[in-house]
């Protein structure tokens, strides 16, 4: 494994706070590195790792998956249980529905959003439990929604562009694999192109500034890498499940990468060394 033990560790163990840190799925960083991360109640939590707080902040009465936040600071965050992606305003705490479908198609089960640098959302949609469908949905910042990516994904998951929004990178939860699908001069989707092979249950996706992807998942409870070659590295994995335990998604702050647990209550810092790509990208 690329770390050590000491690089791996506990930094907000949410299980016995109240409330409680239930099962986050999705986490996202905002400017001032304040954490947010979503409940399987549909909770949405607000963390200082330096103060070892945390407060509800909101409530989509759901399941929240994965969450990003635009340039504005608004928060849009994957809900399963609505199928439906909501906007979180941290200023004054106000949380309206976003989008729900595009061109008549309802979104099934968006899963993880990624923005552009013109603003722009796009959402994986896992569709079904191996039962490949489309695809990845792309909304203007007013709302206005298309089906991006039309073909079918193995249970679309994780996004990561690359810096300059050349190319997004997917996670195939089943059977594991990291595609990468390119967008032409006009923004539109490419044809899909094989990155890496995982035979594992990849589920958040991230990349680092050499451009390296970072790929946390759900089962076993490990982060790889894959480097710029394709080649997969093991940087950490926990057969005990007890600092990892299934860890869905992955965020950087500073030269940390981070992943919620969604076996248990707590965040984990993965001391990599390396600083994230810029999000939202610029």
């Amino acid at each position: 494994m690329v770390l050590s033990e000491e690089q791996v560790k506990i930094v907000f163990d949410g299980t016995m706070t109240r409330p409680q840190l239930d099962h986050p799925e999705g986490l996202a960083f905002d400017q001032e590195g304040r954490l947010y991360c979503g409940g399987e109640q549909g909770q949405i939590f607000r963390l200082s790792l330096e103060d070892r707080t945390m407060e509800q902040v909101g409530d989509t009465g759901g399941f929240c998956l994965g969450m990003a936040f635009n340039a504005e600071g608004d928060l849009f965050i994957c809900d399963s249980r609505h199928a439906a992606v909501f906007r979180f305003r941290p200023e004054t705490g106000k949380l309206e529905l976003f989008a729900k479908e595009a061109e008549g198609r309802r979104l099934r089960i968006p899963n993880y959003p990624a923005f552009d640098v013109q603003g722009r959302l796009y959402i994986s949609d896992s569709y079904e439990f191996k039962e490949p469908g489309p695809g990845i949905f792309r909304f203007t910042p007013d709302g206005r929604g298309e089906l991006w990516y039309r073909e079918p994904l193995n249970f679309a998951n994780g996004l990561a562009f690359t810096p300059d929004c050349s190319a997004l990178y997917v996670v195939e939860s089943f059977p594991g694999s990291i595609v990468r699908i390119p967008l032409t001069p006009s923004g539109q989707a490419g044809r899909k192109e094989h990155v890496a092979s995982i035979d594992v249950v990849p589920d958040g996706l991230a990349m680092d500034s050499s451009g390296r992807l970072y790929v946390s998942c759900y089962e076993p409870s490990a982060v790889y890498r894959i480097t710029v070659d394709g080649t997969v590295e093991t940087i950490w994995r926990d057969r005990e499940a007890i600092v990892l335990c299934h860890p869905t998604n992955c965020a950087f702050r500073g030269t940390s990468l981070f992943t919620v647990n969604l076996g248990k209550c707590h965040i984990t810092e993965l001391m990599v060394g390396m600083e994230g790509t810029p999000l939202p990208p610029v």
